[in-house]
């Protein structure tokens, strides 16, 4: 049977943290199935580093969800991605979000989160799942790393158990290639 692969995101999610790893997935045999607030059309940034201060964003590339959270049981899943870019900001005060992504850490299956997405994992309201684990981000996200309960790394990649979490786009070989082994 092959396996089966959630991305969880919303408009404003950088382009190639959703097309990398949903194009790698394909590659795999795998089902990917992206999911939004609503089954929509979404729009996605592009992030780069041009000498600011911090990044900066464009318009990127329009894709298309496959289903809502509200409709996504998250047990038919083997594997949760949580892309960055601005969607982390607010998909994480989604009713539906704590239920489907709690369910993949009580169930111990692999959740791989990028850059902003650490921003999704404070919608959960138990920081046991967090506690004496070790995971990178958006360095201007390490704070939140460190309020769920974390401990955050300044590498550009961390695995720590089941859980892959990557600095930024840069990163997404190394990132899709540790997601990818713990799936075989």
């Amino acid at each position: 049977m092959s396996k089966k692969i959630l991305i969880i995101t919303g408009d404003a999610v950088e382009a190639l943290e959703i097309y990398y790893p949903y194009y790698r997935i394909l590659e795999e045999g795998y089902e990917a199935v992206i999911a939004s607030p609503t089954k929509k059309v979404l729009r996605t940034v592009v992030h780069d580093f041009e000498g600011w201060d911090t990044y900066t964003e464009k318009p990127g590339y329009q894709l298309e969800s496959h289903a809502s959270f509200a409709d996504v049981d998250p047990t038919e899943f083997d594997a949760l991605i949580i892309p960055g870019g601005r969607a982390p900001e607010y998909i994480r005060l989604d009713p539906d979000i704590p239920r489907i992504v709690g369910h993949f850490f009580e169930a111990k299956k692999p959740v791989a989160a990028i850059c902003h997405g650490v921003l999704v994992l404070s919608a959960l309201k138990n920081n046991a799942y967090f506690e004496g684990r070790t995971m990178t981000a958006y360095t201007a996200c390490s704070l939140d790393v460190e309020s769920i309960g974390a401990t955050y790394t300044k590498n550009t990649l961390h695995v720590d158990g089941n859980l892959v979490s990557g600095h930024a786009w840069p990163d997404l070989p190394g990132f899709m290639r540790e997601l990818l082994k713990q799936l075989k």
